[in-house]
């Protein structure tokens, strides 16, 4: 099941990107990212209140929120040069170079998180790795 998610969160990637490129032009990349992070917060928000999940903030450690408040300040570093690279370049050059953070994130789920991927999972990202390096150059 878990995969329907994830390729649900790819078409929407997708979709991110063209939106974004068309909505970017003759305005600021990061005054878009600032109009895209407010739509994000009450689209999150209104699912918490929806499904009454704002009840389990006592459950929250410390661990939790430090970690939390460190993914949201790479989110948000991560999507505010993704909008500067798509207002200086093409979608089809940003998206599939951004989506190097999938190869990044299997080395570094190696090194901080102990994981130990198949051969199937280390040769995917050799070939994200290389097809990012013939996209750039």
């Amino acid at each position: 099941m878990w995969w329907i998610y994830a390729l649900l969160a790819a078409l929407f990637a997708a979709l991110t990107a063209i939106f974004a490129k068309v909505g970017i032009k003759g305005v600021s990349a990061d005054l878009a990212t600032a109009i895209r992070t407010v739509v994000i917060l009450i689209l999150a928000w209104g699912i918490v209140l929806y499904k009454e999940e704002w009840r389990g903030w006592q459950q929250l450690t410390r661990q939790n929120i430090f970690f939390l408040v460190l993914s949201g300040v790479a989110t948000g570093l991560s999507w505010i040069f993704y909008f500067k690279a798509l207002s200086l370049g093409k979608v089809s050059q940003v998206a599939p170079v951004d989506k190097l953070s999938v190869a990044l994130a299997i080395l570094l789920s190696i090194v901080f998180l102990g994981e130990t991927p198949d051969w199937k999972t280390l040769a995917g990202a050799a070939l994200i790795i290389t097809g990012t390096f013939v996209l750039i150059l």
